[in-house]
Parts: C-alpha cells; structure tokens; sequence
C-alpha cells in the first residue's frame, strides 16, 4: 500500500481516534518530525511507511497491533535500534516503533532484569554494571536488545555464558490478536522456546527478563592489529589456540582494512589488516596467561590487548559503526580449514570499500553446551561464525558491494555447515530462512506460528510462513 492509498483508506478521522487511545503519538507523512522519525540505522533501507506509532508502554502496542490488524496494514516492529535487513520499517504501512520504551528494573539479588524492548545494549549494560552484572550483549552498543536476543545474539561474553538468548528467562508479548502474554519455561512454553532464536515472528516484545552474571567491572580485552603479510600464520595459529582456550575468553578475527586512528602507524592507515579482538570474563591478572599466546601469532602492529572497562569493551567499536551507511550482512557456520581460510583471504584482497569486512566469531564453550533442543537457535556444533560484511558511506555501487559479499559467502560456506544466522542475513528469501534452521526446528517452528501469527500478520523478520500462507 502506498503512502496516498494509505491516506485514503484510514482518513484523518481513523487516524485521530487512534492517536486519542495512545500516551505516545502518532507520527504522519505530512509531520515536520515525519524524516527523522522514519530513518533507521541501515541508511539501505529508505523506506516512507503511512503511520509511525512511536510507543510509550505495553498498552499502547496493543492499540498499535489492533489498528494495523483492522486496517490490513503491513506492520514493521521497530526495537532500540539496526535491523540489518530493514525489517524495523516499511513502505505505507505502520511502523510499530518501540524505542522510547527504555525502562530496566535490576534485580541484584536473583540477578535478573527486566528490560523493555526499546533500550540499546549501551542502556542496558548501562543499567547491569552498576551492580556488576551483565549477559551477552551486542559488540557495538547501539544495536537494540530486542532483536538481537530474538535472532540468538552473539558477544563477547558468549563462550562464558552462551548467546542473549540462553539467558533469557521470560518475555512479555503482544500477540497478532491484541492479548498480552507471558512466556516462560511454565506458561506459553512453546513460545518461549520458539522467541530464543526464532526472531520477530511470533508477536511483538515488549519486555524480556534475563538472567545476569558477575561480570567486569574490569576486564582483559581489546585488539591486536597484524599485517596482511602475516594473515595466513595468525588465522591458522588462531584456529589451533581456540581448541584450548577457556571459557572465559572468546575472540573473533577481523580481516579490515586500518582505520586512520592515532594507535596505528601512519603508514598502515588505509592497507588491509587482520585484527584479533578479544575478551577474557574474568579476573583480568589471570586472563593474562590466556590471551598471551594471541600476541605471538606474528608480528603486531599494535597491541591494544589489556585491562580496562567492561563498558569500555563493549563501545570500544561504536565509533566505526554509526548510523547512516549503507549496511549489508550475510553469514555461515563453517569450519575453518585450510580451504575456508584460502577463501577468506581471497575475498579479503577483493574488499569493495575500506568499511567492508570479514568476521570469524568463535564459537563453543557455553554456547555449545546448550542442547539444540532447548532452543529455536540450533546451530549448537559449529566452532565458527563467518560474518561478510558489505558497509559503504552511501548508495554509490553498493548493489556492486552486495554482490561481492553474496559470492564470498557462498564460497567460504561450501567449507560449513550450510546454515545461516538469522541476525547476520540481510536478505529474507524463504530459503534463506529455512537454511537457517534444521527441518524439524523449522516445523516446530511453524507450529508455534500458527497458533500465535495465523495470518502472518508479523511477517516483516526472517518470515517462518504460517501453514495458511504456505
């Protein structure tokens, strides 16, 4: 539905009576706020929805879900902030936009929170380390909870207690016919196994309760930069350290391109790098043994590898990665053999853009000790998470850039497991989607679908199509 055809089904009239039932507002196409209000952080996604309902708490999501249902209006569920995939907006239909729902209630003694779905990992880690606490959160602040924990959630912190999702101990959720629900392991337990990692499909957020752990105040982490000549020695001597490593640490690989930041030499501002990043989640005097072989895998550039803050940590990237560039992911699990990583480095030299970039997340410890069973989020086996990024300041080739990151990730994953992660897909193909999970997680799936989202109301994610829409 166009913005005018919009205009002409709801009236200003409809419109109004929405607006009265709401504490937030109603923002229009014809309002001076209307720009701002529909841009999102993936400045690929240029979207002009016909109503903006930017929600002030629980109730007025309720309104919001009835409105769109009643008008037959395409719904986007907007969290803190992101949507790689451009989900969080749409054209002419309704952008549901929770983030001034930034509410946390911290409880230090049960370590647990509850947070509402509009806060970033930054508010939120904001609110948890006041009393040393923390779960899995984003590595750049600015990425919204919701979102990131529905799809699974990858961190620093993921090899000492598994993904955001793992911690999850209950979520409160609109539902496609208006109810508020709780899900928990003893009331709406298939929907609770279905939100850990099954993404946005089944209602909309609004709340998720979390279990926290001692973590920080301070940590050992940071980067260590090596040159391209040495890319090969420091991946493989990489791969042959993660078999060993403890829990407490988890690292990733970045092959980049050297920022012109202050730390680095002149002369390497500009060249294509590789980057271990790095945190140990425990006392940092004894995470030094851990992370001293990482320092030796060549000959470092820079070594930013050290105690500082776990708030320090977890913003340490956000200045590379603000709003309005144009943002592609795709990802794999893999393996990183000797042919995997032949593949990397070859799609490293071929990079489009300086921004552009290639991730290896280890995997294992916590993560891997969670049953596939437990959650939607399966994938339990694999030891690496490659994540292909295409980022560009603006439009100019970035179709080019896409296409780059679609060949490189269909490459290196002949040396995976086939599947994808659904928080690092920028496309929503149904076979995309359905790789991304095992035949069986998949069917449930679809179960739990048509029991809460029979119409596939909630189809703006990684869509599991209701039986009714197959």
């Amino acid at each position: 539905m166009s913005i005018d055809t919009a205009r002409g089904v709801l009236g200003d009239a409809t419109i109004a009576e929405l607006e009265s039932a709401l504490r937030g507002t109603v923002v229009r196409p014809d309002d001076a706020a209307y720009d701002e209000a529909r841009a999102v952080w993936n400045a690929a996604h240029d979207k002009h929805p016909a109503l903006i309902v930017r929600c002030a708490g629980t109730a007025d999501v309720i309104r919001a879900v009835e409105f769109a249902r009643s008008q037959d209006l395409l719904v986007a569920v907007r969290g803190g902030a992101h949507s790689i995939a451009g989900f969080s907006t749409c054209d002419g239909g309704i952008v549901i936009d929770l983030s001034l729902m930034k509410g946390a209630t911290v409880d230090p003694v049960r370590r647990r929170v509850v947070a509402q779905a509009g806060m970033t990992w930054g508010d939120l880690d904001h609110e948890t380390q006041a009393f040393g606490l923390a779960l899995t959160g984003g590595l750049v602040s600015s990425t919204g909870i919701a979102g990131f924990t529905l799809g699974g959630g990858v961190g620093w912190l993921l090899r000492r207690h598994g993904l955001a999702s793992d911690n999850v101990t209950a979520a409160e959720v609109v539902t496609a016919d208006g109810r508020v629900v709780r899900a928990d392991p003893r009331e709406h337990a298939e929907l609770f196994w279905a939100l850990r990692g099954g993404g946005g499909n089944f209602g909309v957020v609004t709340s998720l309760e979390y279990q926290l752990h001692p973590v920080g105040p301070q940590v050992l982490a940071g980067l260590i930069f090596y040159p391209l000549a040495e890319a090969r020695q420091v991946i493989t001597g990489w791969r042959e350290l993660t078999g060993d490593m403890p829990d407490e640490l988890t690292t990733l690989v970045d092959l980049t391109t050297a920022p012109p930041l202050p730390f680095l030499p002149e002369e390497v501002h500009g060249t294509r790098v590789v980057v271990l990043a790095g945190m140990y989640a425990g006392d940092p005097a004894a995470g030094e043994a851990a992370v001293a072989p990482l320092r030796t895998l060549g000959t470092p550039i820079a070594d930013l590898m050290g105690p500082m803050p776990y708030l320090g940590m977890q913003s340490l990237l956000d200045p590379l990665w603000t709003a309005g560039a144009h943002n592609y992911f795709t990802s794999a699990f893999i393996e990183p053999s000797d042919a995997a990583i032949d593949a990397l480095l070859r799609h490293h030299l071929t990079t489009p853009t300086p921004f552009s970039e290639l991730h290896l997340h280890q995997l294992g410890g916590a993560y891997a000790r969670v049953p596939a069973e437990a959650t939607a989020f399966s994938q339990r086996g694999a030891s690496t998470l490659c994540n292909v990024i295409a980022r560009s300041p603006d439009a100019t080739g970035f179709d080019a850039h896409v296409t780059w990151a679609r060949n490189a990730r269909q490459e290196i994953a002949r040396h995976g497991h086939g599947a994808m992660y659904v928080n690092f897909t920028g496309d929503a193909a149904e076979d995309k989607v359905h790789a991304s999970y095992p035949n069986a997680v998949h069917e449930r799936l679809v179960r739990v679908k048509d029991t809460y989202d029979p119409t596939n109301l909630f189809r703006l994610n990684q869509n599991i199509r209701p039986s009714a829409a197959a």
